[in-house]
């Protein structure tokens, strides 16, 4: 009886510190699923700019048997011209030359661009591929002042927030070396500004709604056919993504709520003191692997 009497503080001892390192476990598993699953903070992020992907639709609202799409698409034979293993060669490399001469420009002039121009190089981006053949994009051209300036408004107020608010200091310290802040008087000044709209979802003709596979990164295709495009012709453009201004712009245009604004680009030829940065691009081995 002694014995027992002198270990029980041993025991309780004992006891404390097992309850102490399971309360411990359980309260760090705790902690670290609220870590896990409390989502990062990036103020900068632009909800239009999200992948629309993976958007579900209620389902009352989506019609999953009938997508407005031909039971069966006639098939046809496909021709093409086949060029020599020289031609290939000279191909490619004149057409790596001459999107190697591309820059993103911001000092550009006003001097008017023809109009049929840029109604070939849209007619060339609405080449691209998209999922199920969607065609998920609307290319909305502005070339009248009124438009252009209110345009520079809606993204200047915007993006001043942008670089003191919401971008964080590195990026904004990123960016210096490359002398870009808010003010984008291009956007008064470029002959056109084409807004490239994603749409998200489309229409069905029973007024049901209509999924559009992978609308970003079909669009996002159409976008780089369209700088290439531009380049060819010997116009130029800076890529912009206006976060935050989305759904003003939208308003602005009347585009419907089922389109989101993917990429700004002032178009037209640069100005005769146009600069831009000093920049160089990746060499082959640092971007290409060949297993």
């Amino acid at each position: 009886m002694a014995l027992f009497s002198s270990l029980t503080p041993v025991f309780i001892t004992i006891i404390c510190l097992l309850i102490g390192a399971i309360l411990k476990k359980t309260s760090g598993k705790k902690e670290k699923h609220e870590t896990k699953s409390k989502p990062l903070s990036r103020p900068w992020v632009d909800e239009d700019l999200k992948d629309g992907t993976d958007h579900h639709f209620e389902e009352e609202e989506v019609d999953e048997e009938w997508q407005g799409l031909d039971e069966n698409v006639a098939h046809v034979p496909f021709f093409v011209e086949r060029y020599s293993e020289a031609e290939m060669i000279k191909r490619s490399q004149m057409f790596y030359e001459l999107l190697n001469k591309r820059r993103s420009v911001r000092f550009l002039s006003d001097e008017p661009v023809p109009r049929e121009v840029i109604d070939n190089v849209i007619r060339t981006a609405g080449t691209s591929p998209s999922g199920a053949h969607t065609e998920p994009w609307t290319f909305v051209v502005v070339q009248d002042p009124y438009l252009k300036h209110k345009i520079r408004e809606i993204v200047e107020e915007e993006e001043e927030i942008n670089y003191k608010k919401r971008m964080g200091d590195r990026w904004v310290n990123d960016l210096k070396r490359l002398r870009t802040n808010w003010v984008k008087e291009y956007l008064d000044i470029a002959p056109y500004l084409i807004l490239i709209f994603k749409q998200v979802y489309g229409w069905l003709p029973n007024g049901k709604k209509k999924t559009h596979y992978y609308n970003e990164i079909s669009v996002s295709i159409a976008c780089g056919i369209l700088l290439a495009a531009l380049q060819n012709a010997g116009l130029y453009t800076v890529t912009s993504t206006p976060l935050n201004c989305g759904p003003q712009l939208r308003v602005l245009l009347q585009r419907p709520a089922n389109e989101k604004l993917l990429l700004l680009l002032p178009v037209g030829y640069p100005k005769k003191d146009a600069t831009v940065p000093a920049l160089t691009r990746k060499p082959l081995e640092d971007i290409m692997v060949v297993m």
